[in-house]
Parts: structure tokens; C-alpha cells; sequence
């Protein structure tokens, strides 16, 4: 994950942050660009402290600019070498009924330039902080139609139209079913279920994956029913591009006692997510193109094996004595559709570990790894390809060999960390050259993918209009329509 700051301070903020923790600025994550902006009411006459409207869907923002852009600009900041640092300007005082860097602001940056952002409608609702654009008005001076009233039971803002397309971002609108609002239980569970979706939503977005709305797209778009199971049985699984998710997940009791109970080293609600994403995306980037397919069969196996037949014989039989040797996991052997997915997960795992790694400028020069078979190497955002013709291990990629050379070596130390703690491997799986042949395959269907789609259009779907008579989680705690899900009992054991 891309590591940000506020630039009315320069504190370090994370993915997660609504409001910067040193100084209170608003923070919001801008999906089409992958970064957590700091943001200025469009009101900035009123100070910091007494604002009651930074969280409400309804405010327009503008994004600020580092302080120390504005400040060098305006005389206000002063420079160390080439690069101008925050400064204290830019902290109002104490009671302050001014924002000066939001004054600031507005008398640098002509208006026809001002980005101008709205909060997703579920911003209460589910704790989102992602951002939606909202066009400049035709006449600037005229400034945008307010809409009162609070978001409804299904997270969207009310059926009067809205001034502003949109209402929830694009990840928000991927989600068609959520707990009742009488079921506080399944809200508070609803709520840290959606906070791990965004993350991997966020990371499709950053590797090009068309990420594509059920509610734009019924037949091809990607949905997810996050169900309640206080009343009812939910079984976790992907059928049809909806993901179904048991929010008894969200606990991390009861998540603990089904992986201990199903012998797995690894569950978390990310890598459930990953793993049922997987499942969404080989219909659609694997399964579709005859080549990919016939690649597939010669390295997952044949995904034509009667599925239910191979589900009874796994749970019955349990996974083959030699599985490590070509498998990330026990449960990817039960099927060729589950092997992908696992893997899937498990790149999706590493990339984005790898990218927060490098983020943070975290690398592993020592000891000496030349006695792992792994070439000392330092940590990049974007791996560089090798010299053609280089290939590693089972065939893989160039591109997969360099991200493996980096992997082994932060899995290795990372791992040691964790049981000077006390704690479990952070990374307890194998690749060995059978799974970084199959990683390899992940990798070069996701960079073909990553050629055919605009990132730009993701932002564009989300701000298409809101309908509604959207799906995405009206309040009602079943699935709406389509077959019941595969169940996936272990619910991937990547997770």
C-alpha cells in the first residue's frame, strides 16, 4: 500500500485515516489516483475545531496541496535545499475561526483548477473514507446544490436527485447486501468487513483489474452480499460474480476457532476476499480466452471436474501426501478452480506486501542470502524486469523471478520478527517451482488485463449517476437473486 502524508503537516497518514492525527485536517482516499488526499471544506472560514461537517457525504471538498507547495509559493515556508517543509502556518491556532492554509489555498490555486471531492455516502455507515469527484459547477460562483437528509438503510443518499453524480465510491457500490439495520451485530461486523474490502479493492484498482459494478454491469460486473449469519446459515463462496461473505468472519474468535478446526495457517478477512475475488476474475480473464484456458489445464488441471464430487472427496480424504511439492496450500488441491484462486490470493498477498515494504524503504541485505539460493537484492515499488531470456524457477517469468528474489528474503526476516515476538510466521507457505509457475501465470493475466483497462474509467463508473434502486445493501440480510454460492467450507485457506 502507497504510504501518504498530510500535506497541511506532514504527518505520516495511513490508508485507513479520516483525519490527520498531529493537526485534524480531513483525509480521504481518492481511488483513481491510489492516494489518501487532505482535503479543505469549501467553507474554510470556519476553524478546524468547530467544524461538525468533515465526515457529512453532503460537504464539498477541495484537495490541498502540500503546505510546503503553498508555502514557497506564498513566502510562508521555508526550504531545506531544493525542497521546501511544512510549516507551522499551517496549523490554525486554538479557537481560530480561520483556516489559513484553506485561505491560502483559494487565493493560489485559480478555481477553474480546484479538484472538488465528495465523502461516499457510506461514510457513517461503514466507516469509508473514500472520495468521490464531483465536477466543477458551471458557474463557480453559483457553487453546488446541497441535498439534505441522511444516507437510507442501504448506505445511498435520498431519492430527491442529487446535485452531484454518485453518492457511493466505487467500491461501496460493489456491495448489494448488508446486515439489517436491526441486527447491531451484523453492522459493527458489516463495518470491519467493508474496511478489508476497500483495501483489496484498492489494490485491483492499482494493478488495472477491471473493477466493474454488478449494478453498471448485471451480467459481467462484480458484487458482494456481506450477510449476517446471527439468524441464518451463510456459507462464504463466489457464484456468478457475487462474492457471498459470512460476517461471523469479522471476529476474530470465531475466525480463530474455525481455522484451528479446519487445520489452516493462515485466515483473515483480506485474504478471503483475495481468494473469492480470484474465483470472479477466471471467468473473466481466464476461462473466456481459449489460450489462457488450454495454459490453465496444463498447469491447475482440468476445470471441468465435477466440483462437488471433488469437494466430498477433499473433506473425506484430505488433501495428497506430496501436496507442498506443486500446491500453495492443502486447500488449493481440492479442485483447479480452488488451486487458482488460492494462488491468486497468494499474489495478491505478496504484491502488495512487497509494495508497502518498498513504501517504507524496508529491504534485507543481510545475512548472507547467497546461502538461500537468492541473489541480495533491495526493494522496489515496481520491480524491474531481468535480461531477457532469464527465466526462474518452473519456467516463471522474468517479472515473477525478480518479485520472488524479493519476497523469499522479507519472508524470511519477517518471519524471524514475528517469533522473537512470540508470535506466528508472518508468511507460512512454500513456493516452490511449481507454485511460482502458477504465480507466474496469475501475473502475466493480470498485466494483460492491466493493458485493456483504464484506471481513469473506475473513477468514471463511480460517478455515473446514482440509482435508486441500487442493490448494494439495502438492509436486507439475504441474497437477492442468482444460485446460492459454492461453498467454499474452507473458505480459503490463503485467508
Amino acid at each position: 500500500m502507497k504510504v501518504n502524508g498530510c500535506a497541511r503537516c506532514g504527518q505520516l497518514v495511513f490508508f485507513e485515516n479520516t483525519a490527520c492525527l498531529r493537526c485534524g485536517a480531513p483525509l480521504g482516499f481518492e481511488p483513481d489516483g491510489g492516494r489518501v488526499l487532505t482535503l479543505v471544506p469549501d467553507s474554510p472560514a470556519a476553524g478546524a475545531a468547530d467544524r461538525d461537517d468533515v465526515h457529512d457525504p453532503a460537504t464539498v471538498f477541495y484537495e490541498l496541496p502540500p503546505v510546503a507547495e503553498v508555502g514557497a509559493a506564498l513566502g510562508d515556508g521555508p526550504a531545506t535545499g531544493d525542497r521546501a517543509v511544512p510549516h507551522s502556518v499551517a496549523v490554525p491556532r486554538a479557537g481560530s475561526d480561520t483556516d489559513p492554509i484553506a485561505r491560502d489555498l483559494l487565493e493560489a490555486v485559480p478555481a477553474a483548477r480546484r479538484r472538488r471531492y465528495r465523502r461516499c455516502a457510506n461514510a457513517r455507515l461503514a466507516g469509508c473514507n473514500w472520495l468521490i469527484a464531483v465536477p466543477a459547477p458551471a458557474n463557480p460562483a453559483a457553487g453546488v446544490a446541497e441535498v439534505d437528509g441522511e444516507p437510507d438503510a442501504g448506505g445511498s443518499m435520498p431519492s430527491a436527485e442529487p446535485a452531484w453524480p454518485g453518492g457511493l465510491c466505487v467500491c461501496c457500490r460493489l456491495t448489494r447486501t448488508r446486515p439489517a439495520d436491526t441486527d447491531p451485530v451484523g453492522k459493527e461486523q458489516f463495518e470491519r468487513a467493508e474496511a478489508a474490502k476497500r483495501r483489496l479493492v484498492a489494490q485491483l484498482l492499482e494493478l488495472g483489474l477491471p473493477v466493474v459494478s454488478h449494478v453498471d454491469d448485471p451480467a459481467n460486473g462484480l458484487a458482494f452480499d456481506l450477510l449476517s449469519s446471527t439468524k441464518q446459515k451463510v456459507m462464504t463462496g463466489h457464484s456468478d460474480g457475487v462474492v457471498t461473505l459470512d460476517l461471523a468472519e469479522s471476529d476474530d474468535a470465531h475466525r480463530e476457532m474455525v481455522r484451528t478446526q479446519l487445520g489452516e495457517p493462515y485466515r483473515t478477512l483480506l485474504g478471503h476476499f483475495r481468494h473469492e475475488t480470484g474465483h470472479y476474475y477466471w471467468a473473466s480473464l481466464v476461462d473466456a480466452d481459449s489460450g489462457r484456458a488450454a495454459e490453465f489445464r496444463d498447469l491447475f488441471g482440468d476445470a471441468d471436474l465435477d466440483y462437488s464430487a471433488a469437494l466430498d472427496r477433499h473433506y473425506a480424504e484430505g488433501p495428497p501426501q506430496n501436496w507442498r511439492e506443486t500446491h500453495v496450500s492443502a486447500y488449493a488441491t481440492m479442485h483447479p478452480w480452488e488451486d487458482w484462486a488460492e494462488t491468486f490470493a497468494h499474489y495478491l498477498h505478496i504484491r502488495d506486501t512487497l509494495r508497502t515494504a518498498a513504501e517504507f524503504g524496508l529491504g534485507v541485505t543481510g545475512p548472507d542470502l547467497g546461502s538461500f539460493g537468492v541473489a541480495p537484492r533491495s526493494h522496489a515499488a515496481e520491480p524491474a524486469d531481468l535480461p531477457l531470456g532469464v527465466d526462474g524457477p518452473g519456467g516463471s517469468s522474468p517479472e515473477l523471478a525478480e518479485i520472488v528474489a524479493q519476497w523469499l528474503p522479507l519472508t524470511y526476516a519477517l518471519n524471524a520478527i514475528n517469533r522473537s515476538m512470540g508470535r506466528d510466521d508472518l508468511y507460512p507457505f512454500v513456493l516452490t517451482p511449481a507454485v511460482q509457475a502458477k504465480l507466474s501465470f496469475v501475473h502475466d493475466v493480470i498485466a494483460c488485463a492491466r493493458t485493456r483497462t483504464s484506471r481513469t474509467a473506475h473513477a468514471v463508473n463511480a460517478g455515473e449517476g446514482t440509482d435508486p434502486s441500487l442493490a448494494a445493501a439495502r438492509g436486507a440480510d439475504a441474497v437477492t437473486g442468482g444460485r446460492a454460492p459454492e461453498p467454499d467450507r474452507a473458505a480459503a485457506a490463503s485467508g
